[in-house]
């Protein structure tokens, strides 16, 4: 397959798109997103409006972008997390690790202002929130892989399928995340979604 030169204009075009998708990045994660309009974002990477509807139909069609990205940064980060725990560490604990890391990222990185602007646009339909949501995400391929593992080594019970117990497993951090929204600051999110897991776990033990 022959490599294609791009001309000045074609590459001039692709830097002004990465700095616009850059500069609202920033701004959305500082700001929050419900409080960083087009207009703000064009300002700040010194583009005009018109100059942002070139590249983003909307701030939805950004958002949507920004929010398939950072699925699948965060997706390799959990990845690394497992891959770097020793070899007989528990399948209880990688568990539980994983949903702490889960929890740090959505506290610290993501942020709860952004994190309630998702759950209303999975709600209302407003932005492409699939990468977030769908079954075939890393991050459910991850927790399955880690029951299979689980289940091989007798630790975990083998008479539910483990894509199921994944799902479920993801289903419980979206319902504490939820509560966490809906209760913060009286709400500590890593705390309680280890003891959850925790719980969880003790009824995903095989007896």
């Amino acid at each position: 397959m022959k490599n294609v030169k791009l001309n000045k204009r074609q590459l001039q075009a692709i830097a002004t798109r990465k700095k616009i998708y850059e500069t609202a990045r920033q701004l959305i994660l500082k700001h929050g997103f419900e409080h960083v309009s087009v207009d703000l974002i064009a300002e700040a990477a010194g583009v005009s409006k018109g100059t942002f509807y070139v590249h983003f139909e909307s701030k939805d069609a950004l958002a949507a972008a920004l929010i398939e990205e950072y699925t699948n940064t965060v997706d390799m980060d959990y990845k690394a997390l497992l891959t770097g725990l020793p070899e007989n560490t528990s399948i209880d604990d990688a568990i539980i690790l994983m949903a702490e890391r889960i929890s740090e990222v959505i506290a610290a990185n993501i942020g709860l202002e952004n994190i309630r602007v998702l759950y209303k646009a999975h709600l209302a339909k407003t932005v492409n929130t699939t990468p977030a949501m769908s079954y075939n995400r890393e991050l459910y391929k991850l927790f399955a892989d880690l029951l299979k593992t689980g289940v091989s080594r007798g630790e975990i019970r083998d008479d539910i399928p483990v894509e199921s117990l994944s799902r479920h497993l993801i289903l419980a951090i979206r319902g504490i995340v939820f509560e966490w929204c809906i209760r913060y600051p009286d709400f500590d999110l890593k705390e309680q979604i280890t003891e959850h897991f925790k719980i969880l776990l003790y009824g995903l033990k095989k007896r």
